[in-house]
């Protein structure tokens, strides 16, 4: 049990990396504490609300209660199985922002501004437009990552984004191209009807070559001799060792627990749990970011919405409709209209991200009691709260201790009340007056400050984007995890590559940017020269100093 590369995590990042390093002809051992990402549940992108809530395929986590969320217990899932968080998440694909990348770079992560990571956006990219417009030149046409767009029939996608016009927002034909700002199209991971995980994009095509294999395992520890990370621990006593690199790309709550278990975090932390300390690192599970989103639910005046498939004989028709041809409802994620906006004057790109869903349910897969609605989830990206991931124990079989400390500034107060009042007013121009009745939640009467900050209070969740909790900065830079080549600071040998490493979270889901860390990284593993960086400038909002739209 030997290999060049030894990569813990069978996730977004650590499958693109299994496909590159073994492309390169290094031998790689991927180990995944879960099982196999085979069924229909998985591959059928519209059953995206099971997978997500099975405890086959999922860790299970739950943050601590949570003192601004009236100490409610936020649900966390994170993939336990094959292709990780990309087998079980909404499989929306955003890039992020040209300027979430400036803000990487100037905050310490050399390498990795906008014109150094487009080229790796463009290399694992095979986008498909399917005529729905978009920006040709800046997108990837014959990477593993297949993108595509829904189909887009249900009428409410249009009159989405056309209130959106009409509110006064730009239209964007591609928020993954040269403009995110405005509404348009939603991309998804979907190829033929299929949900185009990491595990389906990279690591299959990978584990045909002979020099990549995959370890069925739970990893206890990083094990470490005189400096240098050698292998990894597994439960039950086995060793593997790594010739090369060993790389956490466990996700962003599994990554910072092994590497403390490993004697690399806080001194005092690691000292509280009779850990030996290897490396006094204190930003390791420090600086733990998410995105908090509210649905905004409305209930609909014509029976137009998906609420009419809500039954067992129709969900019956949709999953044969898929298992026999790959086609219909099922083949869709139904998130098939976006926005990017910002909240206000002063704000230099979009602060504000929508998903539409003709729908009005939970991510639990509850339907909303008031039978036909639709929704639109929308949260600010960039909240100036911070958390931590830390150890319950030293035993690597006890969760981490995960607390966000959601809404502890008063900017999230704000942001989300503006989150709220510039939804109401979309669901309110023109293009919606055919298809509303009356808004289900908040609810109309919900006006002033203190009604709607006690909403988000009782109902804001998690919309899943933990990051950040190994970040990566300049090798001087006492708070920083890892450089900018992804080397864990202070060990040998030692690398992280997921979502743990960004600075700061970026804009949208995370999906995207957690397989371009992949990809970005294996470069670095291999000390190859990285891709040459590209000019395109990105449209920012000429105005934007003074105007919110």
């Amino acid at each position: 049990m030997e290999a060049d590369f030894v990569i813990v995590g069978a996730g977004s990042a650590g499958c693109a990396m299994a496909y590159r390093l073994s492309e390169a002809g290094a031998s790689v051992l991927v180990i995944e504490h879960g099982g196999t990402d085979a069924g229909p549940f998985i591959q059928m992108p519209a059953a995206l609300s099971y997978p997500m809530n099975m405890a086959r395929y999922d860790w299970g986590y739950r943050s601590e209660p949570e003192p601004n969320l009236n100490n409610r217990r936020l649900a966390c899932p994170r993939g336990k199985v094959i292709g990780g968080s990309s087998s079980i998440n909404g499989m929306v694909y955003v890039r992020g922002h040209a300027m979430d990348y400036e803000h990487w770079r100037d905050s310490g992560a050399d390498g990795w501004g906008y014109a150094d990571v487009l080229p790796y956006f463009k290399r694992m990219e095979n986008w498909h437009s399917g005529g729905h417009g978009g920006d040709t030149e800046w997108r990837g046409k014959d990477g593993p990552l297949h993108v595509t767009r829904g189909p887009r029939e249900n009428p409410l996608f249009g009159a989405f984004v056309e209130a959106g016009r009409q509110a006064g927002y730009d239209l964007t034909g591609d928020y993954n191209g040269e403009k995110q700002e405005g509404f348009g199209p939603m991309e998804q991971t979907v190829w033929q009807g299929r949900r185009w995980s990491a595990a389906n994009a990279y690591l299959r095509p990978a584990l045909k070559r002979d020099n990549c294999d995959l370890v069925r395992g739970l990893v206890e520890r990083v094990v470490i001799e005189d400096g240098r990370a050698t292998g990894v621990a597994l439960k039950g006593g086995q060793v593997v060792r790594a010739r090369r690199q060993v790389v956490l790309a466990a996700s962003s709550l599994n990554s910072p627990k092994l590497l403390m278990l490993s004697g690399i975090g806080a001194g005092a932390h690691l000292a509280e749990h009779g850990i030996e300390v290897v490396a006094d690192r204190p930003g390791v599970g420090a600086n733990l970011q998410d995105h908090l989103e509210i649905y905004l639910q409305m209930a609909a005046s014509q029976p137009i919405t998906l609420y009419k498939h809500w039954n067992v004989f129709s969900k019956a028709l949709i999953g044969a409709q898929w298992l026999f041809t790959k086609t219909g409802l099922g083949a869709s994620n139904q998130f098939e209209s976006a926005a990017f906006i910002r909240s206000r004057a002063g704000v230099q790109y979009p602060d504000i991200q929508y998903h539409f869903l003709p729908m009005a349910v939970r991510y639990d897969g509850q339907a909303a009691a008031e039978g036909h609605g639709f929704q639109a989830h929308v949260g600010p990206m960039r909240s100036p709260s911070r958390g931590a991931v830390t150890l319950r124990s030293a035993d690597p079989g006890d969760d981490p201790v995960i607390r966000f400390n959601y809404m502890s500034t008063e900017q999230d107060w704000i942001d989300f009340r503006a989150c709220i009042r510039l939804t109401r007013e979309i669901f309110a121009q023109e293009a919606f007056k055919p298809y509303v009745r009356h808004e289900i939640q908040p609810g109309a009467d919900l006006q002033g400050d203190a009604d709607l900050d006690a909403f988000v209070a009782e109902h804001a969740e998690s919309a899943y984007h933990p990051c950040g909790t190994c970040r990566m900065g300049r090798a001087d830079d006492p708070n920083a995890v890892v450089d900018p080549q992804g080397r864990v600071i202070g060990v040998e040998g030692l690398s992280v590559a997921d979502s743990s490493i960004f600075p700061r979270i970026t804009n949208g889901n995370l999906n995207g940017p957690s397989i371009l860390v992949g990809e970005k990284m294996s470069d670095h593993l291999l000390g190859r020269a990285p891709l040459a960086p590209v000019n395109d400038a990105p449209w920012i909002h000429p105005d934007w100093e003074t105007e919110q739209r």
